[in-house]
């Protein structure tokens, strides 16, 4: 049985797809929340990892930092993200942090099935839709520890926080978010955030 771990921070809508799933086929279903997503990762270890890249949290999995301070999923994790065409630097980031799989949140249910299966038998599965996206999107102009320092400074921590967080000096988190801020063409770091949210880097 092909056992699968649905994350989303709305729990409606996780229990929703989990119910899917399940009435779909030989899937033993998890859902969790993001407090709880490493522990049942560590612990369930999945074959699927099923990801909402619109959900508060998912940017957290794929951080392409491998010096991050804290790891969402246990490896191997083979994740599959529900996206939206119009989030082509989200797909991006995913892309980098290689998922395997990435279904169109306005397809068919079937698809996420199908999707599920692919990923799990080790197989890559990619909509037609989201491959369009990410043939017309804009590559990401940060580095991946750009990326981090500014996801930290857009969830609101301070330079010491980030700089504790990240094992960094003061100085060098100074240096990352005026090179995000040149990189992005932004007036200031508010705007660079704003740039970048927009994009879906962060």
């Amino acid at each position: 049985m092909t056992k699968v771990l649905v994350l989303h921070s709305v729990s409606l809508v996780r229990s929703a797809l989990a119910a899917l799933l399940r009435s779909e086929g030989p899937f033993d279903v998890t859902s969790a929340g993001w407090r709880s997503a490493a522990r049942q990762s560590e612990s369930l270890r999945p074959d699927v990892t099923v990801v909402d890249l619109d959900c508060p949290g998912a940017t957290a999995v794929f951080s392409c930092d491998k010096r991050a301070d804290h790891q969402v999923l246990a490896p191997p994790a083979p994740v599959l993200v529900l996206a939206s065409t119009g989030a082509p630097g989200l797909l991006h980031r995913a892309f980098r942090a290689e998922a395997r799989g990435y279904v169109d949140k306005d397809g068919s249910p079937g698809r996420l099935v199908r999707a599920v299966r692919k990923v799990a038998a080790g197989e890559r599965f990619i909509d037609a839709s989201l491959a369009s996206a990410f043939m017309e999107a804009d590559p990401v102009p940060l580095s991946p520890r750009e990326l981090s320092v500014l996801t930290r400074a857009a969830e609101g921590d301070s330079i010491a926080e980030i700089a504790r967080t990240l094992h960094l000096a003061s100085g060098t988190v100074r240096n990352y978010m005026a090179a995000a801020t040149r990189k992005t063409g932004a007036r200031n770091l508010i705007d660079a955030i704003r740039i970048s949210r927009r994009a879906g880097w962060v």
